[in-house]
């Protein structure tokens, strides 16, 4: 029952992990996207005054790149913790 029950934690972590790992890849696509955004318009944005209003998105996205890294990084341990040890040859 126990092993039932890790293997479970360690199938949720797992698939937790791989959510966010997708959420990583498209937060750095968008992190990028901004930025070329950005590049092709600040002359004509801060004519208009808008300038803060990207700056504000671009540092968003950023923290949340970030912390995705973070909590990635921790899931991975975690997941670690949850393997099961590998099963010793008989000898």
């Amino acid at each position: 029952m126990a092993d039932e029950n890790a293997s479970k934690q360690l199938e949720r972590v797992t698939d937790t992990l791989t959510q966010l790992k997708e959420m990583h890849h498209y937060a750095k696509n968008n992190v990028e996207r901004l930025t070329a955004i950005w590049l092709l318009f600040d002359g004509e944005l801060s004519k208009l005054k808008q300038t803060d209003k990207i700056d504000d998105l671009m540092n968003r996205q950023g923290q949340l790149h970030d912390a995705l890294e973070k909590v990635i990084a921790d899931l991975e341990a975690l997941r670690q913790k949850l393997q099961p040890p590998p099963e010793e040859a008989a000898g």
